[in-house]
């Protein structure tokens, strides 16, 4: 059990990440194994957020002093936070790719890991992510990806348009 001393360390440190976070993501750690929640700290460490540990109440008590409106007492797990610099783009495609890599056990669902991301919030705009929100953006494949396959669509029917003035100038001549 932890003393008065290691909690108020502990709600410090949360509340210096909070104050510089846009995005949080909450994730059920239990059941993952020590070294897969330190490759997750490394993987997200890479994009700028850290993932912490701390009791629900001392975070439900650190949400109500800043008014955030999350109420993680429907839980009935343990939860780790995923603090982010970011918006919730950055942080819900490792954090989804992290949980969808971990190995199923025998018998388990398919799905089993990607439940364990419990939703997030977002800072900016006030609002509660769902779990299944978190999910999709997870889903979505990076920015630069999305931007080519918008360019590719884009160009599609110029290069159409062109190949179709192409032939119709060899037939002219």
């Amino acid at each position: 059990m932890k003393t008065k001393a290691q909690k108020a360390d502990e709600l410090k440190k949360a509340k210096a990440l909070l104050d510089k976070s846009r995005a949080l993501i909450f994730a059920d750690f239990t059941n993952v194994k020590a070294e897969e929640i330190r490759r997750l700290r490394r993987e997200l460490k890479a994009t700028g957020a850290n993932f912490l540990v701390i009791k629900k109440r001392l975070l439900s008590l650190l949400f109500k002093e800043r008014g955030i409106m999350a109420d993680l007492g429907v839980h009935k797990v343990s939860i780790g936070t995923v603090f982010s610099e970011g918006g919730v783009d950055t942080i819900a495609g490792p954090a989804f790719r992290f949980f969808s890599g971990l190995e199923i056990p025998e018998g388990g669902a398919k799905d089993m890991w990607t439940k364990k991301l419990l939703g997030g919030y977002d800072m900016k705009g006030n609002a509660v992510i769902d779990p299944a929100q978190v999910i999709m953006i997870g889903k979505l494949p990076p920015r630069e990806a999305l931007l080519a396959q918008l360019l590719g669509t884009m160009a599609g029917p110029m290069r159409a348009f062109m190949y179709l003035l192409d032939q119709k100038a060899k037939r002219s001549s």
